[in-house]
């Protein structure tokens, strides 16, 4: 079966590849792919077995993903977008978030907080066991200094907003370090 095949049969279904990965993962049918079989062209699906095999069940409760989400501000942790807005990548949709495994159940993560992330549906279609480091703070501070002082000030604009208690307290100069 073709993509274009899939997308026109899941209609109103946007994201249509995360349901066939869900289908795998999830639900445990054995949809192969050309990562699977060399002999596969990209976008080709076969169903090698229409029984399904047992799979992973979903475990994380609304209120661990409710605190995921909240503690990484509803922003996609590998690209930044953030919910509801217009993705940076793909701005012919808005970014919708889901919470992704830091290190994959297949590897032997866990469902805690501290092995969940904010992914945004790019991001996490791509993810696949993969796991990007984090920048350093130098990194980030090298980056936006080579950036031009109009992004610098959106930067600092939303710094401000995020975090409007040490902003005033930077104001005040009540700390010492930044």
């Amino acid at each position: 079966m073709e993509s274009e095949e899939l997308s026109n049969v899941a209609g109103n279904i946007s994201e249509w590849a995360r349901r066939v990965r869900e289908l795998r993962t999830e639900e445990g049918y054995q949809i192969q792919t050309h990562n699977d079989k060399s002999a596969l062209k990209p976008g080709r699906y076969i169903l090698e077995d229409p029984n399904p095999q047992p799979a992973f069940e979903r475990s994380i409760s609304k209120e661990t993903r409710a605190y995921v989400l909240d503690r990484n501000g509803f922003t996609c942790q590998m690209c930044g977008a953030v919910a509801g807005e217009r993705h940076p990548y793909d701005s012919s949709r808005k970014t919708k978030l889901h919470i992704g495994h830091i290190v994959a159940k297949s590897q032997g993560g866990t469902d805690e907080a501290t092995n969940l992330q904010a992914l945004c549906s790019i991001c996490n279609e791509g993810a696949s066991n993969l796991t990007l480091e984090r920048p350093s703070v130098q990194k980030l501070l090298i980056q936006i200094r080579r950036a031009k002082g109009g992004d610098q000030v959106e930067v600092l604009k939303w710094l401000v907003k995020k975090f409007p208690d040490q902003a005033e307290e930077l104001i005040k100069g009540q700390l010492n370090t930044i």
